[in-house]
């Protein structure tokens, strides 16, 4: 399975509001700055993330966005889901619950096809967005210490 631009980016969005979010409203132009995002491909992906309840939006001159609830209470899955849909490695009827395929009844490959997608569910949402927010400012202070001791 491979996540298109989407996940990816809209991943590293969501990291980069949760870490700047704690005390004010980010606003859109400030984290495609950082995240080297084009501002009118952030905007797509945040409405997805508006839209999943992931996000909210602040109006005014202190406007932007902000989480909608807690980091800890938000999932990697949750933000890979209103990003790209279903997470499955292939189109598979019987992962997705849709009609029934003409091999079903023999398709002995479907059972791979779950376990991948079982495993990858349960990778994304056992994995929470504040763990790769206390995980990134530990690369950030482990990046600010090399830097200095590249001074002295």
């Amino acid at each position: 399975m491979k996540l298109s631009t989407k996940g990816r980016y809209g991943l590293r969005a969501v990291l980069d509001l949760a870490s700047n979010s704690e005390t004010e409203a980010v606003a859109l132009s400030s984290i495609a700055e950082r995240q080297s995002i084009s501002i009118s491909y952030l905007e797509q992906l945040i409405a997805k993330l508006k839209k999943a309840g992931i996000v909210e939006s602040t109006r005014g001159a202190r406007g932007g966005y902000i989480l909608a609830k807690p980091a800890e209470e938000i999932s990697i899955g949750e933000i890979l889901r209103a990003l790209e849909g279903d997470l499955n490695p292939v189109d598979c009827s019987e992962l997705i619950g849709g009609s029934s395929c003409n091999a079903s009844d023999i398709c002995v490959t479907k059972y791979v096809w779950k376990r991948i997608s079982d495993s990858i569910n349960a990778a994304v949402d056992g994995l929470m967005l504040s763990e790769l927010v206390k995980e990134s400012r530990e690369v950030q202070a482990a990046r600010q210490e090399k830097k200095n001791d590249k001074l002295c």
